[in-house]
């Protein structure tokens, strides 16, 4: 009988231009979302003392590049390797992953929880410009994960599903000032600024504020614009607002940056 060294997790890579997040429990080894090359992936792995070839479950959340350029490649590679999504998710994933092997295929619906051993995942639906976008929280020996990016805003329901996580990768991925005066045409802005697409930094800090709870120790900001953010602004922005607030930021709980090409060190969670 193996050791139970909790639930340990390390963001892989995070950004608009590629997504990853690993956990481990002492049963399983996951992804969540592929969204850069076979070879980036490994790196990625690699740098945390883990191999790809370990992993047993990919869990994608939606069918946009940034999230899903390497699961054809992983599957086809690592045949051992069972691939969760949801129907509309499948049925949009690009033509360019290539064909994937339809036995390694699970599908897993919004708003279900899936038992594997030591490890149990819950999805829930998020509003995003996808065909059916979802994201998922992870639990093991009481402690839990939840991810949350890609969405225009958070429900009650969402809130009601992650509140009081011992962990959470909570997207932050624009300044607004930045958004505005950047490059991208109109057109794009909108679609960011709208009900189906991203979290500004101030809409992740109110996020973060309405599923704080005493449990939460980490607060990873995720899935930053190259284009529309930078590091430093978006955790003083998430920050000062909690500070404001009267949280215990640096004190209850903490707050960490991602990267879109380092992955952050393993940390167990709830610890």
């Amino acid at each position: 009988m193996s050791e139970d060294f909790g639930m340990r997790v390390s963001v892989l890579a995070s950004s608009s231009s590629g997504n990853a997040t690993y956990i481990e429990t002492p049963r399983h080894k996951v992804l969540v979302d592929a969204g850069l090359s076979g070879k980036k992936l490994r790196e990625l792995m690699a740098s945390i003392g883990r191999d790809l070839k370990d992993v047993d479950s990919l869990f994608i959340t939606h069918e946009h590049t940034d999230h899903c350029r390497g699961v054809g490649v992983l599957a086809r590679r690592y045949p051992n390797l069972t691939v969760y999504a949801n129907a509309g998710t499948f049925a949009a994933l690009p033509a360019g992953l290539g064909k994937l092997p339809e036995d390694q295929l699970k599908l897993m619906a919004p708003d279900t929880t899936l038992s594997l051993d030591d490890l149990d995942v819950e999805s829930f639906a998020v509003s995003h410009d996808a065909a059916e976008p979802q994201f998922y929280q992870f639990q093991h020996d009481g402690k839990r994960f939840a991810i949350l990016t890609d969405t225009g805003y958070v429900s009650d329901r969402i809130e009601g599903t992650i509140r009081d996580a011992d962990a959470y990768v909570m997207e932050c991925n624009h300044d607004l000032e930045m958004l505005r005066m950047g490059p991208y045409p109109w057109a794009l802005k909108q679609r960011i600024l709208s009900d189906v697409g991203h979290l500004s930094n101030t809409d992740g800090a109110d996020a973060i504020m309405d599923v704080l709870g005493l449990h939460t120790k980490r607060v990873y900001l995720g899935h930053l614009s190259p284009h529309n953010n930078v590091k430093a602004l978006a955790h003083l922005t998430v920050a000062n607002i909690l500070k404001e607030e009267g949280l215990g930021v640096g004190h209850d709980f903490e707050i960490y940056d991602t990267d879109p090409a380092i992955a952050d060190p393993l940390f167990t969670v709830g610890a």
